[in-house]
């Protein structure tokens, strides 16, 4: 047996030694290509999402497809960062879901900009302190981030890519104890909202009380006895607590969609999700007629949503997902149309469909 483990682990000496080689050789590359292109954006995320769905798609090998994304991933972030270290914002502070999304689209090889509101985020990005921002627009079970859509409208941010989180909910203490001997639970609104269920049924008697963070939960439970906190199995080793009960969100494929904005357009890549804003006229049947092109064309339609116009006349504006790039032939035509008929009309950006987008 341990000829067989010698030889084993000499092969995989030997393949670390190509690998490592391959690596730099990539990385070559990577930095050649950066002087090559200027003044063109370091990230592409047309070309890394091109790039994951190949080396993903390898079949029954040994490496599940989830496993070869964070490798390459964690690949690409490094390569990117010999070209330009970027900056990205994220709604802050460290250890909350949106950090989490944040690092599963750019890796590790980032300065990270925390912002204390999707505001702030915003501004980071359009001010050009970051170069791009990662903001919630959607969950599963809570619906959607109503401020993310109100700020949608007006910047001058192009939505470049999504980045679609399985939510995990954890509940968090300092010290291991029963359950009913915890008398407050601290949790951002959304996740509170995603636990319903399951806190009647375990906590009925706990106050549930809300934060502007899931790390500040943390720091509270931390902090207070008899206190715990709700939230990403990243705030406990953040804060030192331990995990009471894993996994207590309601719905088990829970998930939270957010969007990476930026200054730039993204190319097709043939599987694209677009993006847009649009109003229609205060008349019976109007809104049926707006989005009447879509499916006139051929376009499929994955989401639409309203919400209140900032006019103060009882006005909405409608949000909405279609599948395809805005230059596809077919997209082309149902925007022309639709132009037509819609008082005001904005593409927000065309993007790569997330592989763990519902229907990708």
């Amino acid at each position: 047996m341990s000829d067989e483990l010698g030889k084993h682990r000499a092969s995989i000496d030997a393949l670390d030694d190509r690998i490592a080689g391959l690596l730099n050789e990539r990385a070559t590359h990577v930095v050649a290509i950066g002087k090559l292109k200027g003044d063109s954006p370091i990230y592409r995320p047309e070309r890394e999402a091109e790039v994951l769905r190949r080396v993903s798609g390898k079949g029954d090998a040994p490496i599940p497809p989830e496993g070869m994304t964070q490798i390459f991933t964690s690949i690409m972030s490094v390569c990117r960062a010999l070209e330009k270290r970027l900056a990205v914002a994220y709604l802050g502070p460290a250890g909350t879901f949106s950090e989490m999304a944040a690092e599963k689209q750019f890796g590790k090889s980032v300065d990270w900009i925390p912002c204390s509101s999707i505001d702030e985020a915003f501004r980071s990005a359009e001010s050009g302190s970051a170069s791009y921002a990662v903001v919630p627009v959607e969950n599963s079970t809570g619906g959607a981030v109503g401020r993310t859509l109100d700020l949608l409208p007006s910047t001058p941010l192009t939505i470049c890519a999504e980045v679609v989180l399985r939510v995990r909910q954890n509940l968090m203490a300092k010290a291991a104890a029963p359950l009913n001997s915890f008398a407050r639970v601290y949790s951002h609104p959304q996740s509170f909202s995603q636990c319903v269920a399951w806190l009647n049924q375990n906590m009925p008697s706990a106050s549930r009380i809300e934060v502007a963070s899931n790390a500040e939960a943390g720091k509270r439970a931390a902090a207070e006895p008899g206190a715990c906190a709700l939230g990403p199995e990243l705030v406990a080793g953040r804060y030192g607590l331990v995990v009471l009960a894993a996994d207590v969100e309601d719905d088990t494929r829970n998930m939270t969609r957010f969007l990476v904005l930026g200054a730039q357009s993204v190319r097709a890549t043939g599987r694209d999700r677009t993006s847009l804003v649009m109003s229609a006229h205060n008349r019976p049947g109007a809104v049926l007629e707006l989005i009447s092109p879509f499916a006139k064309y051929g376009v499929s339609m994955s989401r639409i949503e309203s919400r209140p116009a900032r006019t103060g006349q009882w006005e909405y504006l409608f949000f909405v997902d279609i599948e395809g790039h805005e230059t596809d032939a077919v997209v082309v035509k149902a925007l022309d149309e639709i132009r037509e008929k819609a008082p005001f009309l904005r593409v927000l950006g065309s993007y790569p469909t997330s592989p763990d987008s519902a229907g990708n």
